[in-house]
């Protein structure tokens, strides 16, 4: 299966949809315009086509080699691949030109993204690790540390990673015993273990800059301890050469279900050298920067996978002879008729299509809302603030868990063939099973936003969210072609508001009504947002087709978001009935009964 990047679907978005030739005097955006974009897409699909993808399933069969000393090496190809993405340059994309990048909005680096992990999602994770070391950086280091550093991870001539997790703790960051001890002379020495360190050690770039979390010897127990620092693979002179090797080392790489192509890293600190990024105590606060940008990356992970499997599961569906069409033969001349006049084969499909669709537009509102953060207007840049505050667990939880399921549909359309390893469905599958777990696991995302973002700042994103519902659907009922998304977003926001009063009314009595609320919760903004995404898509669709275009793209769009509508929207009223239960079913039965 070719690979094909959507740049067409892409490109309706951006242009068409968001219109973002509109925020001509935001920053960032002073030299945007449609044909820009258009040329971007093209060469980043290009690259992602022609470059990445061929390397994919064979990175996928080869995996990454450790040996003797923490030497590690990537799949046949894909240094050269990586060392080609950096001398076009695709990297610095979106990068601060401060620091050597060519300044372009998030929204269009979120593009390209979605090509890379299209693509291949495990040889993504290089560039994206060091896009969220580097965000980091920029976000919080001193002036001094970013002069230093961050041109080169800009660049990607520099890889960067972020170091978590330890053997004893993964989601409870406050049991970290990295410890840091200060030198005198504004280095610390880092001492502990990071296991799961993806893109730890590998042959791609000379340099690999590390953001460690670690606790400053004498800080006190918990989260509070915690500070992050930038630890280098080699030591940088003044003048910006390397130096010696700083004593860290990869001792091993994990055996994986999938994304073998990455390098999935036990990193060693013995008092290695290392800068405080930011003020000491605040390393959870600093590494949330991080943090945010790789569950955003990860969301969009999850879709791209599931994008590559609908197409291969698409290619299958209409080459694969198997039976007759219920209504009679479709193919007369042939021994059978495509699998695709299969109902069900259609339902895998259509239901694959219409999430990727909507998820592809979800993608791009959210990273607009990245760039609009830093408005000059305050209003704007809040309100977007408070979005990406809301939306983000959002994005990275119902993304992955569908994209999840769109690779299992793709194996379901494959049959036998796609439990072999002749086709990528498998990989599709492995790829993107990860996605559910790293960044924080779903179940982590959906009590973070029940439990932290729905009641930030006494509600106010939810409400202000639920206000640009509202105006949307008043500006635009009333035409018969787009009524039934208009009345569909209506009705799945009416859930999501039923679903967030009952919280209010029934968490805060009884906190565990609100752990065994927050799955469902979350699935219910999920289809509120792809339904939102829908509408607005489905309007303007609706424009062109009213304006006289015959381009079928226009009808496709709305085709498929008929579908979403109609079966798969009405989800969102059984997630609502199943999160009124409460919690009392999950926690009455006694542990020893399981």
């Amino acid at each position: 299966m070719a690979y094909k990047a959507p740049v067409r679907d892409l490109t309706f978005i951006l242009s068409e949809v968001l219109e973002i030739d509109r925020y001509a005097n935001q920053a960032g955006f002073e030299d945007i315009s449609p044909d820009l974009v258009q040329q971007i897409l093209e060469e980043g699909a290009k690259f992602a086509e022609e470059v990445i993808a061929p390397i994919n399933h064979s990175g996928d069969k080869e995996g990454c080699h450790w040996a003797e000393g923490g030497v590690v090496t990537g799949p046949k190809g894909w240094k050269e691949a990586y060392q080609a993405m950096v001398e076009a340059g695709w990297p610095a994309l979106a990068a601060d030109p401060a620091f050597g990048g060519q300044g372009m909005p998030a929204v269009v680096g979120m593009a390209f993204g979605q090509f890379t992990a299209g693509a291949s999602a495990a040889f993504s994770m290089y560039p994206g690790l060091t896009a969220g070391a580097y965000a980091g950086i920029h976000a919080n280091a001193s002036d001094e540390l970013k002069a230093k550093y961050l041109p080169k991870m800009a660049t990607g001539e520099w890889g960067g990673t972020m170091n978590l997790t330890e053997p004893q703790c993964g989601t409870d960051l406050g049991l970290v015993r990295t410890k840091a001890v200060p030198q005198g002379d504004g280095t610390y020495k880092i001492t502990g273990q990071k296991i799961w360190i993806s893109a730890g050690e590998h042959d791609f770039t000379d340099n690999i800059i590390h953001t460690v979390l670690a606790r400053v010897e004498g800080a006190p127990d918990g989260i509070k301890g915690l500070s992050l620092f930038l630890v280098p693979k080699f030591l940088v002179n003044e003048d910006g050469s390397l130096g010696e090797r700083n004593s860290l080392m990869c001792t091993g790489l994990e055996h994986k279900m999938g994304i073998h192509g990455n390098a999935t890293a036990v990193m060693q600190y013995d008092d290695a050298t290392g800068w405080l990024i930011g003020e000491e105590g605040r390393g959870m606060n600093n590494m949330f920067v991080v943090m945010n940008e790789a569950r955003l990356g990860t969301g969009l992970q999850g879709l791209a996978i599931a994008s590559a499997a609908y197409q291969a599961a698409l290619e299958f569906a209409r080459d694969r002879l198997q039976g007759r069409s219920l209504t009679g033969p479709k193919n007369p001349d042939g021994p059978a008729d495509p699998i695709m006049v299969h109902p069900d084969v259609r339902r895998m499909l259509l239901e694959s299509k219409a999430f990727v669709e909507g998820g592809q537009a979800f993608i791009l509102w959210t990273a607009l809302q990245a760039d609009l953060e830093k408005s000059a207007d305050a209003a704007t840049a809040q309100k977007a603030k408070d979005y990406m505050g809301l939306i983000t667990p959002v994005l990275k939880a119902y993304l992955t868990d569908k994209g999840f399921h769109v690779a299992s549909l793709g194996m379901q359309v494959h049959g036998g063939s796609g439990y072999t390893e002749h086709f990528q469905a498998s990989q599709y599958l492995r790829d993107a099973r990860i996605t559910m777990i790293y960044e924080g696991t779903n179940g982590i995302q959906a009590l973070d936003l029940v439990g932290r973002k729905l009641p930030a700042n006494g509600g106010r994103a939810i409400m202000s969210w639920f206000a640009d519902i509202d105006a949307f659907v008043g500006e635009y009922r009333g035409n018969a072609a787009t009524d039934p998304f208009i009345d569909g977003l209506d009705k799945a926001k009416g859930a999501l508001q039923e679903a967030s009063m009952w919280l209010m009314q029934n968490g805060m009595q009884n906190p565990d009504n609100a752990g065994a609320a927050s799955t469902d919760y979350l699935q219910i903004f999920g289809l509120t947002a792809l339904a939102y995404m829908w509408a607005q898509m489905a309007v303007v669709a609706q424009k062109q087709i009213e304006a006289g275009s015959t381009d079928p793209f226009y009808a496709t769009k709305l085709q498929t978001g008929r579908y979403f509508v109609e079966r798969i929207l009405p989800d969102a009223r059984a997630h609502l009935k199943k999160l009124q239960s409460g919690a009392d079913v999950l926690m009455a039965m006694p542990a020893e009964a399981f």
